[in-house]
């Protein structure tokens, strides 16, 4: 196990009935609120009235930023900064998705950077590491990122076709209120992009190279068999309180550090989805979930130090007992794959997620390379251009082997 540094220092409120503790939670940090919000769903909930009432009815002056993209855009973040210095206002509430957070977080950080937005997560990066940046509370209405208790973000900037993630220790929120109830309304296309993106999550910090994580490999394997479990049951039963509870909270702790930190080594699936959303802004839970078994099989077909640890996983996440590493590795990928057809009823191939062909797959892939640097020794298992392009070619069709 490597060091590392955990610094979480989000308070969390989890359960439903909380929302009456917001004011409180606001307090320390001033009267003047940047009030986030996607595209309007909160309105259509009841959530917006009810945090409107409480900040009017507790002396809190507040500034709309509605529209956030799901894919979260450069445009909202500036749009962020210039409301921000115009009303001098103290803090950010994000009321939303994982994107609402994402943009906020960029939004909080960008407020104290005298250049653009963009160029602090590009050219000027490091800075972001750093950076003061305005306190920033949350209010969480679908299970996925996991950004309501870390310090990361991604952006997308269509223009360029790109889609960066960036980090800094001060964009870590103050507070998050987690009330599984508030995903109760949330369809069954994103309860299922959220739960492969718990798991996307997980696998990407397990399958590495990293000796000696016992600790971080049991909580990993632990979320995931919570996430097998209760993505299916709230597909069906929408207001399963406990299903809504474990795929929250389970999503929270899947990228808060525990299962990451100790651990070495660069992720793979994310990067190449990255280039699928930048190019034709697909639902990102979607877009891991087609890619990640192709992924795997891609590890498996050409680097057999892999198999002992998919057998590992095989047999403690899926139950699967077969003496043969290659073969155990094998009947788990599939396992993945039957579980987002039969479980999530996602569709499995790319044309059915927004990506009409092939056109831009070299194009995509090569990106992926270059801003993932997948081609280096830090992924699980370094992949070439080459590679990359196989495996979002592959993904245009349905899976007959593993």
């Amino acid at each position: 196990m490597n060091n590392f540094r955990m610094y979480v220092p989000t308070d969390i409120y989890f359960g439903k009935d909380r929302l009456h503790e917001l004011p409180s939670a606001l307090a320390p940090y001033g009267k003047r609120v940047l009030l986030a919000y996607g595209g309007g769903s909160i309105k259509k909930s009841g959530l917006y009235d009810k945090v409107t009432a409480l900040l009017n009815e507790n002396g809190f002056e507040f500034v709309e930023l509605s529209g956030i993209e799901p894919n979260p855009r450069i445009e909202s973040v500036r749009e962020g900064v210039k409301l921000i210095r115009e009303n001098k206002l103290d803090m950010i509430l994000a009321v939303g998705g994982g994107s609402v957070v994402d943009a906020s977080k960029v939004i909080a950080g960008a407020v104290n950077y005298e250049g653009d937005a963009w160029d602090l997560i590009t050219i000027d990066k490091a800075k972001m590491r750093d950076i003061p940046a305005l306190p920033l509370i949350d209010i969480l209405t679908l299970a996925a990122t996991g950004t309501e208790m870390n310090r990361n973000a991604v952006i997308s900037n269509m223009q360029e076709n790109r889609k960066l993630g960036t980090s800094g220790w001060n964009l870590i929120p103050k507070a998050s209120f987690l009330d599984p109830t508030l995903t109760f309304t949330v369809n069954k296309w994103q309860t299922a992009a959220g739960t492969a993106d718990i798991l996307s999550h997980l696998f990407e910090q397990y399958f590495n190279r990293t000796k000696g994580v016992d600790v971080q490999d049991n909580i990993a394997e632990g979320l995931m068999k919570a996430a097998i479990k209760n993505g299916p049951i709230a597909i069906k039963e929408p207001e399963n309180y406990d299903a809504r509870a474990n795929l929250l909270w389970g999503s929270t702790l899947a990228l808060n550090g525990l299962p990451g930190n100790g651990r070495a080594g660069g992720w793979t699936a994310h990067p190449i989805e990255h280039e699928l959303s930048a190019y034709y802004d697909i639902t990102h839970g979607i877009g891991l979930a087609i890619i990640t078994p192709r992924w795997m099989k891609h590890c498996i077909d050409t680097d057999p130090t892999t198999h002992e640890k998919f057998a590992v996983w095989a047999k403690n996440v899926w139950g699967i007992e077969e003496e043969n590493a290659e073969k155990a590795a094998r009947l788990a990928v599939e396992k993945l794959y039957n579980f987002y057809i039969e479980g999530l009823e996602i569709p499995m191939i790319l044309q059915d997620a927004g990506i009409p062909d092939q056109e831009k797959v070299t194009e995509m892939s090569t990106n992926a390379v270059a801003q993932g640097g997948l081609d280096g020794q830090s992924p699980f298992v370094s992949l070439s251009v080459a590679d990359v392009e196989k495996i979002i070619s592959q993904s245009f069709e349905p899976m007959s082997e593993f």
